[in-house]
């Protein structure tokens, strides 16, 4: 039999579509030569793993992670995919990538081998990278702890559910989930558990079930004039202690609601823990996956100036990364944005250009890095300390403006004609740069609610305030939707305001 050939520097790592394990570890390990020594990249260690679209479709409905507990929600958005994905009208993610240490990455069986190449330099090394070191998922999230807080919530909300019955279960979850992007801590640092706190926590809670009624509220005083002190002033008092005005709505309501039992306000918390998790994401996104798509790119363009990719290979990448960076027009059926990736990997590319190849006007523009020949460092230090709307002041530049056609219209509801008022000047550079940014400004995107008072002395009517952005009132049905789920919590009646910030004029009252 004749002795097999020995694979050479040089040799591809692979020649056909067809993978196996070998060669998909093979492949990783090339990656990680050039991601680690040639770019500098700081990872956490990797478990790649691959599933079947199936499994897939699975990872989808329940946003991604690796595990979580069971509701209903989560099947309707299985069968959902299911039958889009079986019926064409749409296609599948080629990898999920969790924020975990280790980061796991999951890849699809049915990828061809340059696609595995691909996904891996993408999620294993850009999406690790970036998870690792932007200082949002540094200070907000623990990819140590997470997988063992998701185990934790599953199996606690399982015996939940074989205690109490599943349908109780089920209506915590549905309000606790209307309501859970309010339920993240914006500027608070929560507090991060490790695995002997979210052990002896689990004991606790199912050990233990406390009355229906809070202590808080079992305590309360009669609202009587006592001593000579008046009733605002101990209302005052109790506010306080009541944490109001709080802007965690479902912080708010597992801390002080008076119907809910010890493990209702804890299914509260497993989901506000879990939507924090994803809070960083959300002020991220087009930076993360600029920083993916610009490690991705490096590496396959790596991979084939050493010889480790063959053409065909080289061309397949070259077709999915073209689709997946494009920008559509603006009266394109497929126009839905800015395409994050688009915006991205544009500005990645920009400021490695700016870096080795200046303008005078970038020069101008961008002083601190123009010229300075260090692209890998300039980067890695935008990643780790920058966030999608900070990044976009701070670095998208008139060349680029000019190159994806980047101009300002001012859109004035009571004008019937909308007026373009800044377009490619000094001035106007500016303003556009502004303005995209304002758009990824999660404090734009996000609804401000606060409760504002709870009637102590009456009949604890909760009351909420929603401030205004742009004028633009809740949407009345939504509302009356939402409020439904802030009754069964809170247990008393609710009233939601829509308030002019600038005026303080009450536009919109909604009860339930």
């Amino acid at each position: 039999m004749a002795a097999r050939k020995k694979k050479t520097a040089s040799d591809p790592l692979y020649k056909s579509a067809e993978w196996d394990f070998e060669t998909v570890d093979r492949t990783f390990r090339a990656l990680e030569d050039i991601a680690l020594n040639e770019m500098g990249l700081d990872v956490y260690p990797t478990q790649v793993e691959v599933i079947t679209s199936e499994q897939m479709l699975d990872a989808y409905s329940s946003v991604g992670m690796p595990m979580m507990y069971s509701h209903w929600s989560f099947g309707k958005s299985f069968i959902r995919d299911q039958t889009m994905y079986q019926k064409g009208f749409q296609g599948l993610a080629y990898e999920i990538v969790i924020n975990s240490d280790p980061c796991i990455c999951y890849i699809m069986e049915e990828n061809s081998m340059t696609m595995q190449t691909l996904v891996m330099a993408h999620a294993a090394f850009g999406h690790n990278h970036f998870f690792k070191n932007n200082h949002l998922f540094k200070q907000w999230t623990d990819a140590g702890a997470i997988l063992d807080y998701l185990q934790f919530a599953k199996n606690y909300i399982a015996k939940c559910e074989e205690r109490y019955g599943y349908r109780e279960v089920e209506k915590i979850l549905d309000s606790a989930h209307a309501l859970r992007d309010q339920g993240v801590d914006r500027y608070t640092r929560p507090t991060k558990l490790d695995d002997k706190k979210i052990q002896e926590r689990q004991l606790e809670r199912l050990e233990y079930e406390q009355s229906q009624v809070n202590d808080l509220w079992r305590t309360l005083p009669d609202f009587k004039q006592e001593n000579g002190v008046e009733i605002d002033q101990m209302e005052k008092e109790l506010a306080v202690k009541l944490g109001i005005p709080e802007s965690n709505l479902l912080y708010f309501l597992e801390k002080n609601s008076p119907v809910l039992s010890n493990w209702q306000a804890e299914i509260l918390r497993i989901v506000r823990s879990i939507a924090q998790y994803f809070y960083p994401q959300r002020q991220t996104k087009m930076m993360n996956e600029g920083c993916a798509c610009y490690t991705h790119y490096y590496l396959m363009n790596r991979l084939y100036d050493k010889g480790l990719i063959t053409e065909g290979a080289m061309l397949e990448f070259i077709d999915f990364h073209t689709r997946v960076v494009a920008q559509p027009s603006y009266d394109s059926p497929y126009f839905s944005g800015i395409n994050p990736y688009a915006l991205g990997f544009a500005m990645m590319q920009d400021i490695q250009r700016i870096c080795e190849n200046p303008t005078d006007e970038d020069r101008e523009w961008f002083p601190h890095i123009a010229g300075n020949n260090t692209p890998f460092e300039t980067l890695k230090d935008a990643w780790e300390n920058y966030r999608d709307e900070s990044f976009i002041l701070q670095f998208l530049s008139p060349h680029l403006m000019r190159e994806m056609r980047l101009f300002n219209i001012h859109d004035d509801s009571d004008n019937a004609f909308i007026e373009v008022d800044h377009i490619h000047n000094t001035s106007g550079y500016k303003a556009v740069r502004e303005a995209l940014s304002a758009q990824y400004s999660v404090a734009n995107m996000d609804l401000d609610i606060q409760v504002s008072r709870v009637d102590l002395a009456g009949d604890r009517k909760l009351t909420l305030v929603h401030s205004m952005n742009n004028h633009i009132p809740l949407s009345q049905k939504e509302a009356e939707q939402v409020i439904a789920h802030l009754r069964r919590l809170w247990g008393y009646d609710i009233v939601l305001k829509s308030v002019d910030p600038i005026t303080s004029e009450v536009v919109q009252e909604t009860c339930g």
